[in-house]
C-alpha cells in the first residue's frame, strides 16, 4: 500500500525517532474516508510505543462528531503529526553566486501513521485514558490538575459527551525535510539564519537540522 511522498533523502526509517515526536508533537490530524466523505479531526493523541511493531494511538471526539460513527471492520485512518517547520530563503545559500540557481523551499518535520480504528465507550476506559492524557501535559506543573479533582458527576457528565478511539499502527513513514538536498555551506547558512530569527518554530528547525548533522555519518 502506497504512503506519503517520501525522497531518500528526507527519509526517517527509524521507529524510535519517528515515535519520539509522535510524543514531541502529539496534537495531530485524523483522517477517515466515511460513507460521505472525508472527514478530518484535530485531537490530541496518546502514544502506547510498547503496543505492536509500530506501537498504537489513543485519542478521543465529540460524541456528535461523525468520524467515529464512520468506524467499522474495513476502516483505515491516517494520522498526520507536523512538527516545526520554516521558510527556507535562497538568499541563505551561499552557492546562489556560483550559478544563480535557487528556489526557496521549507523545511519541516513530519509523521505518518495508518492502521484501523477501534471505538471503545466504556465510562472506566474512558477515564483511565482521559486520566493518562491529562497526567503527561500536567506533567511538572507545580500545581498540576486530574480528574479526580474534579467532582465525581461532573467527570461522568464529561465523559459521556465523548468516545474514545485506539488505532494500532499498521504502517508508518517519517520525513525529516531538513535540507539534506543541499550542499554543506547551504545547509550552514540556513541553520545560522533560522537560528537569528525572531520566530521560535525557526529556531526549533535550526535546532533539529543541526541534531541531524551530528547524528548522521
Amino acid at each position: 500500500m502506497s504512503g506519503p511522498y517520501v525522497p531518500p533523502h528526507f527519509e526517517e526509517n527509524d521507529v524510535a525517532r519517528m515515535q519520539a515526536a509522535i510524543r514531541d508533537y502529539p496534537f495531530g490530524t485524523v483522517v477517515v474516508n466515511g460513507p460521505d466523505g472525508l472527514i478530518a479531526s484535530h485531537v490530541p493523541f496518546l502514544l502506547e510505543p510498547e503496543q505492536g511493531e509500530y506501537g498504537r494511538l489513543m485519542f478521543h471526539v465529540a460524541r456528535p462528531n461523525p468520524q467515529w460513527r464512520a468506524v467499522n471492520s474495513d476502516t483505515e485512518a491516517l494520522a498526520i503529526f507536523l512538527g516545526p517547520h520554516a521558510y527556507v530563503s535562497p538568499s541563505w545559500y551561499p552557492t546562489r553566486h556560483e550559478t544563480g540557481k535557487v528556489v526557496p523551499s521549507w523545511n519541516y518535520l513530519a509523521v505518518h501513521a495508518y492502521g484501523p480504528l477501534e471505538v471503545f465507550e466504556d465510562a472506566r476506559e474512558l477515564l483511565e485514558f482521559v486520566t493518562r492524557l491529562t497526567a503527561i501535559h500536567e506533567l511538572g506543573k507545580s500545581d498540576a490538575w486530574a480528574p479526580a479533582q474534579a467532582p465525581e458527576d461532573y467527570i461522568a457528565m464529561q465523559l459521556r459527551g465523548i468516545v474514545g478511539i485506539r488505532m494500532p499502527i499498521r504502517r508508518l513513514y517519517g520525513k525529516w525535510k531538513m535540507s539534506q538536498n543541499r550542499p554543506a555551506a547551504d545547509r550552514s547558512g540556513t541553520t545560522q539564519a533560522l537560528d537569528g530569527s525572531v520566530r521560535a518554530e525557526d529556531r526549533a528547525v535550526a535546532e533539529i537540522m543541526r541534531s541531524r548533522e551530528l547524528s548522521e555519518p
